[in-house]
């Protein structure tokens, strides 16, 4: 079959079903001279006449019917085939990765995104945590979750959470046995709980500040850990002061298993934000993601 003759036949169902050239031809957008001499033409190749045509009217022919009858089933059938695509293509689908850190993802990223991806059977989303900053363009990430003060400004950022901070802790058993610190340098002579960032490979210089001036203390002790769950646990323990976000340990303090110190000295972070390159178009995907972050509470 050539393609004119598709053409030719799809121009022939619409006469067809409309009883009338110059109907057909106004929902095909073309003119009744031009859809009556395609219609001769299909008739001249294939030997019969399609269509009886008087001043009033247009029918098929007994052949035209039998034609009809056979093609419009499947013409109907790719239609519907051709719209599914399209609903396909609306909808969200592929592989989105995220780089993070633990604490991102536990208060903030998966909350956030478990009600959500339960709509969206075909989204793939991969939450790569570590506590450290990745390169998302080099490391073919779509998007990182980091605090806003830490972002670069080629990056589109997002706000996805509130203000927070870390904070000092230790086990009233581990105070018992040691003098309460007062100040951010008291701690180089304690045994704190320390962070290793993933991607560098050194250890969280542990960060303070107070009526402007910021302190930045390297700490010593027996346990080295990249994820502050372990952290908490090492604190209470009583294997040391552990620095942590307090939202993870606020229960902790309420219920007497662990003791905030240097309370003062802990001023808020500017919350997590998602970010990706202002450059990169944004998918369909990614597009679910963004919303469900910035959105849901």
């Amino acid at each position: 079959m050539q393609r004119d003759d598709m053409k030719d036949l799809l121009w022939f169902l619409a006469v067809a079903r409309e009883r009338s050239f110059t109907r057909a031809a106004a929902k095909l957008g073309t003119s009744q001279s031009s859809m009556s001499h395609t219609i001769m033409q299909l008739e001249a190749r294939l030997g019969v006449r399609l269509l009886t045509r008087t001043t009033r009217s247009v029918a098929p022919t007994e052949a035209g019917e039998r034609l009809f009858q056979s093609l419009a089933p499947r013409i109907e059938e790719i239609e519907a085939d051709l719209a599914s695509l399209v609903a396909f293509r609306d909808k969200p689908s592929g592989t989105v990765r995220i780089t993070l850190s633990d604490h991102a993802l536990q208060t903030t990223v998966w909350p956030k995104l478990r009600p959500v991806l339960l709509d969206y059977p075909d989204l793939r989303v991969e939450l790569h945590s570590d506590n450290s900053m990745r390169n998302i363009v080099e490391e073919r990430f779509d998007a990182g979750v980091r605090l806003g003060e830490s972002i670069d400004r080629d990056m589109i950022a997002v706000r996805i959470g509130p203000d927070w901070r870390l904070v000092a802790v230790a086990s009233p058993e581990y105070f018992s046995r040691h003098p309460v610190p007062t100040t951010p340098q008291d701690l180089v002579r304690h045994s704190c709980i320390n962070m290793r960032q993933t991607t560098v490979g050194g250890l969280y210089a542990w960060e303070f500040a107070k009526d402007g001036r910021d302190l930045r203390v390297r700490v010593n002790g027996q346990l080295t850990f990249n994820t502050s769950i372990a952290m908490i646990d090492a604190a209470i323990s009583g294997y040391g002061i552990a620095y942590v976000p307090e939202d993870l340990v606020s229960h902790h303090l309420s219920e007497g298993r662990l003791a905030l110190v240097l309370d003062d000295w802990s001023p808020p972070f500017a919350g997590y934000h998602l970010y990706y390159p202002s450059r990169r178009q944004v998918s369909r995907a990614m597009s679910v993601i963004v919303d469900a972050l910035r959105h849901r509470n």
